[in-house]
């Protein structure tokens, strides 16, 4: 299998978390990093974690212990986002976190890439650093510019300049879009040139741009529980996959933030044979688009 979204900030697991900080008490992890109900308690419970990643190494134990777990799996190829507008938020020395995070990526035991993810919600000046670090640092293993946060406060088009400049500059563009709002911030997305949607669920209201992503070949990162838990969708048998998948929208499954929604990718995949009805050939199909749409492919 291949992971191609999945937030190293989100994966770190209550382990790691006393690891990183041993005064933590197990109560005190129980009630910080859990999110469920409302993209705005993801929200909080994404903010309590990041808040404690306080220095590379940190970083470098988060990144070794999600690989890991990746490799349990048997997944063979992933694109790790890291939320590089939050290091940069907090104040922190964004070079020295991607040294220590990239030097225990290599170690893995499959290819691992990643992307940098600037917060929508923050605005395009503030994204500006972070487009230019993945440029000047592409070469060390960084494969795409992306823009994540709150997609109703971030629209797309504030990006665009930020966007040409990626990709004038070799770097592969995705986008978070259709999670929390309608097609039209899908479209927008699109427009701006994002060649993979993260979660793009909303695409279901609008036949015409599911047609445009099935022609235009341009997948969607589904994330069933995480659109769950955020109340993305109102519950499970409410979720858009199978209805997606078809009408001949090209798919990936993957697990988001796997520590804060309590999942993992095979999960996932188990969840989509067991409440979905998916059969063992297209969930085979779906694994390998995991790999077809990836950036190193």
């Amino acid at each position: 299998m291949a992971e191609l979204h999945v937030h190293l900030e989100g994966s770190v697991y209550p382990e790691t978390l006393r690891a990183i900080d041993p005064s933590l008490s197990s109560a005190e992890i129980a009630a910080g990093p859990i999110a469920a109900g409302s993209f705005a308690s993801f929200i909080d419970a994404y903010k309590w974690t990041v808040e404690r990643l306080r220095t590379p190494e940190h970083y470098a134990l988060a990144t070794r212990d999600l690989v890991r777990r990746l490799a349990e799996q048997d997944v063979s190829y992933a694109e790790i986002t890291l939320s590089a507008g939050v290091v940069l938020w907090k104040g922190q020395d964004l070079d020295a976190i991607f040294d220590a995070i990239a030097n225990e990526s290599a170690r893995a035991p499959f290819p691992v890439w990643w992307i940098v993810d600037a917060i929508r919600h923050f605005g395009a000046e503030a994204a500006r650093p972070v487009a230019e670090f993945a440029i000047r640092r592409q070469r060390d293993g960084i494969v795409a510019f992306g823009i994540g946060g709150d997609e109703v406060r971030g629209p797309a088009e504030w990006f665009g300049e930020l966007f040409e400049m990626c990709r004038n500059a070799g770097l592969h563009l995705v986008c978070h879009a259709g999670e929390t709002a309608g097609p039209e911030s899908i479209r927008a997305a699109l427009a701006i040139g994002a060649e993979r949607i993260g979660h793009g669920i909303s695409a279901i209201q609008d036949a015409e741009l599911m047609a445009e992503l099935r022609e235009r070949d341009i997948p969607l990162e589904i994330c069933i529980t995480s659109n769950v838990c955020t109340g993305a969708v109102a519950s499970l048998d409410m979720h858009p996959i199978r209805r997606l998948f078809d009408a001949g929208v090209p798919i990936t499954l993957n697990s988001d933030d796997p520590a804060l929604f309590n999942t993992t990718l095979t999960r996932e995949y188990q969840i989509a044979a067991d409440r979905f009805g998916f059969t063992e050939a297209e969930l085979r199909g779906i694994a390998e688009n995991g790999f077809r749409y990836g950036f190193r492919r």
